[in-house]
């Protein structure tokens, strides 16, 4: 049969639960009081006005919404091969890893101020072995043990005036303002990727014509020296059909260099060697239209400006934080548990101990530091205003100019396509002249050249229109994959956002 249990140990065991009961319940009884009693010394937080006028600039036209819905990149660009190589940066680009890592970076700083706010409670255990000599006590020489088992809470400030609280808020605002900051990288990278991508298929395409010219006047040469051979045209004329040939190889040189700078930049962009076969320029790797909305707009949609409005909500939770240090710190010390001389009787009913100490500390003389502390949180606050205003008339600038780039290229296009084939037909029509006599090879040289050029400006003005399409996309924040789910910016009190640790 089993034995029944002492009545010491029961007594123990009561004795010991309500110590640990009582402990916990006096911890549970000051947390609730700190938290109705804390205050917020924070400056009412007001969103700063638009610098910026409330519409566009007449010279890039847009549309007059209200809003502007975030497209998806894959929506935007359609093409392919180029979704893969973002889908590979994404994956791979190191910028790309820094800028997650400091996401994390910062919430584990969030969570080490959070902590603040909660008392630190440790179990522990000590063994002394001491001996008193007699000289200084009456009784004699003392020797013997001393065993202890318990809970100890230090150093737990009492948040009256906020401060622990207000050192949270601006952690946790630093967190929102990071992980703005790598959606914005996000989409830069996007665009980056985008932009030397279509950079490839641009020298991809003037290769092929500058190989066709390559080709062309290869075949004219051969018949020149022909003609020369029988006396048919002058030296002259010869050496102009060769030097037509020779600037014809040395832009394909040109070009096949550039090209493989573009590719190395790509690689180095992807994070890993990309193949991209050489195909000619395609209009529609681009999305032709994206609605632009107001400037208002972009507070809620570019993540740079985001990040810059966190920044700004974090110095006015530092103010508070600045200003509570005037005020008295309230700090508990506290330890619960058993003492005893022997172990055997460490839990023995009668061995529990405790002892609680309250302190209070007032800054008197500091030398200055905290007012200068206070001076450089206001100092720092003015700046997140500045700084906040400023990405807000970059974001204006960026909108602006890919407007009007759009606009003013996409004529440049129409009229490089009427250019082109004016050119050609003028090459045609003068090498029918030379052929019958009409007109000299100079006339000739002239007409070619000009062709060349035309055939490779077109492609490049195709081209920026295409950057610019991508430019208007990142201007306006773009569409990311974002697998960090954190709350949007709040114009109420910075607690009130999700807590970004589970």
């Amino acid at each position: 049969m089993p034995t029944p249990p002492h009545p010491e140990d029961q007594t123990v065991k009561r004795s010991g639960f309500a110590i640990g009961m009582r402990f916990t319940s006096a911890i549970a009884l000051v947390l609730a009081l700190t938290a109705a009693g804390c205050m917020s010394l924070a400056p009412p937080y007001q969103r700063p006005a638009l610098p910026v006028p409330d519409a566009w600039p007449a010279d890039a036209p847009a549309d007059s919404t209200t809003s502007t819905p975030q497209i998806d990149w894959r929506s935007y660009f359609p093409d392919a091969r180029l979704q893969v190589l973002i889908d590979q940066a994404l994956a791979h680009n190191r910028d790309q890893r820094i800028a997650v890592q400091r996401v994390e970076e910062a919430r584990a700083s969030y969570g080490i101020r959070r902590a603040d706010a909660f008392p630190t409670i440790a179990a522990g255990g000590a063994y002394a072995h001491f001996r008193a000599p007699g000289v200084l006590l009456p009784t004699g020489t003392i020797e013997g043990n001393v065993y202890q088992v318990g809970l100890t809470e230090s150093n737990w400030e009492l948040d009256f005036w906020g401060r622990v609280r207000s050192l949270k808020d601006a952690a946790l605002e630093q967190f929102l303002a990071s992980d703005a900051s790598r959606r914005a990288v996000t989409i830069s990278l996007i665009a980056n990727v985008a932009d030397n991508y279509l950079v490839l298929r641009e020298f991809d395409e003037r290769i092929a014509l500058a190989q066709a010219t390559i080709a062309s006047r290869a075949e004219s040469l051969r018949i020149f020296r022909r003609r020369y051979e029988v006396g048919a045209i002058s030296r002259l004329d010869l050496r102009q059909s060769e030097i037509l040939l020779q600037q014809a190889q040395t832009l394909m040189a040109q070009l096949e260099q550039s090209r493989a700078a573009a590719a190395h930049a790509l690689d180095l962009l992807v994070g890993a060697p990309s193949t991209v076969l050489p195909e000619p320029l395609d209009d529609t790797s681009v999305r032709p239209e994206l609605r632009v909305g107001l400037p208002s707009a972009l507070l809620e949609q570019r993540p740079d400006i985001v990040a810059a409005e966190h920044q700004l909500r974090a110095a006015n939770a530092n103010i508070s934080a600045a200003r509570a240090a005037f005020f008295p710190r309230v700090t508990l010390t506290g330890t619960v548990g058993m003492v005893s001389t022997d172990l055997q009787n460490l839990f023995a009913s009668g061995s529990g101990a405790w002892i609680f100490t309250p302190n209070v500390s007032l800054p008197i003389f500091d030398a200055g530091r905290t007012r200068s502390n206070l001076e450089l949180a206001l100092a720092r606050q003015s700046e997140a205003v500045a700084q906040y205003e400023k990405t807000i008339q970059q974001a204006f600038r960026d909108v602006a100019d890919a407007l009007s780039a759009r606009q003013w290229l996409a004529d440049q296009v129409r009229t490089e396509r009427d250019t082109l084939a004016a050119q050609s037909e003028r090459a045609r029509l003068v090498a029918l002249r030379y052929d019958s006599g009409a007109t000299p090879f100079m006339e000739v040289l002239d007409a070619q050249r000009d062709l060349l050029n035309a055939q490779q400006q077109l492609v490049q003005t195709r081209r920026a229109l295409l950057a610019s399409r991508v430019a208007l996309y990142a201007a306006l924040g773009g569409g990311v994959p974002d697998t960090m789910q954190t709350p949007p910016p709040s114009s109420g009190d910075s607690t009130q956002k999700q807590d970004p640790l589970p």
